[in-house]
């Protein structure tokens, strides 16, 4: 069976298209066509279901794409394994929140570094629904995610929660509700209801921002609020360019440790987990159930 007619089937059932499919593997329609037919043929069953409002797996679809990805995920695997210096054993990948890159990555392949080192180390960053979709596909060992999605390929585990700070950039400041200058950070749906239930009647804002980097330049430039992560602003905070806002509410962030069922929890990757429990993001923070 071939490996880019897998990829073919993978990209149809993902997108419903077999226009999009062709697009996203840089080929064309027919070619995306006829891998799939081969696949259909070999398999001796129908794999999609055609009509003009697209594409869509059938029963056997279903059952074959979790065989699909895995096949295409040890493939991948076997390809990095290949390609590792003789004096590596095997990789560790993980995942992570944008915002999360810079409180978790640097401490944690150090200590990768220190205690793994003949285990090469992947960190990749994006949003968690991104990030589940590749856990899902068995293109990650684990990850760290904000929403606690239940799918059928992933496990998740609490993993800790974090306090998050009002600050500002003006001096002397007392909490006095939701006032001009605020910039809402997306931390996720957790975060999302405490907000709500902190700042009642303030569900849309003037100003939303993913990215807690971007969110901090803006207000350092323009001035402004915002509730950050303590490893974000304890620089600005100790600098004197930001100030904790007093008496405003305690927000927190949840995250959690999330595993692929497609893929083995093999011994380094329970020593990756062991080395995001050692490192100052977690040790500074607590658990939760």
């Amino acid at each position: 069976m071939n490996i880019e007619h897998l990829r073919a089937f993978i990209e149809v059932a993902a997108s419903g298209s077999f226009h999009k499919a062709a697009e996203r593997l840089h080929i064309t329609q027919s070619s995306v066509s006829a891998r799939i037919k081969a696949l259909e043929e070999r398999l001796n069953r129908p794999l999609f279901s055609r009509s003009r409002h697209g594409v869509t797996l059938t029963s056997g679809g279903n059952l074959f794409y979790r065989h699909a990805v895995s096949v295409i995920s040890a493939w991948e695997r076997a390809q990095q394994d290949v390609a590792l210096p003789t004096d590596m054993r095997s990789t560790v990948s993980l995942g992570l929140p944008m915002n999360h890159w810079g409180s978790i990555t640097a401490d944690w392949v150090e200590w990768m570094e220190q205690h793994q080192p003949r285990v090469a180390t992947q960190v990749q960053s994006d949003y968690s629904i991104l990030l589940m979709n590749e856990l899902r596909e068995g293109l990650l060992d684990l990850a760290i995610l904000y929403e606690p999605h239940h799918w059928p390929d992933v496990i998740l585990e609490p993993f800790l929660e974090e306090p998050l700070q009002l600050v500002s950039t003006q001096a002397d400041t007392v909490f006095a509700g939701h006032g001009e200058g605020y910039v809402y950070i997306s931390w996720g749906r957790s975060f999302s209801e405490q907000h709500n239930d902190a700042f009642p009647g303030t569900r849309r804002h003037r100003l939303s921002i993913t990215q807690e980097t971007i969110a901090l330049e803006y207000i350092l430039k323009h001035g402004g609020s915002a509730y950050f992560s303590q490893f974000m602003v304890k620089e600005h905070l100790a600098d004197g360019r930001l100030h904790t806002v007093a008496g405003a509410p305690e927000l927190s962030v949840r995250t959690y440790l999330a595993f692929s069922t497609l893929r083995e929890r093999s011994p380094e990757t329970l020593k990756a987990v062991e080395g995001l429990q050692s490192i100052p993001f977690y040790t500074q923070g607590k658990s939760f159930s």
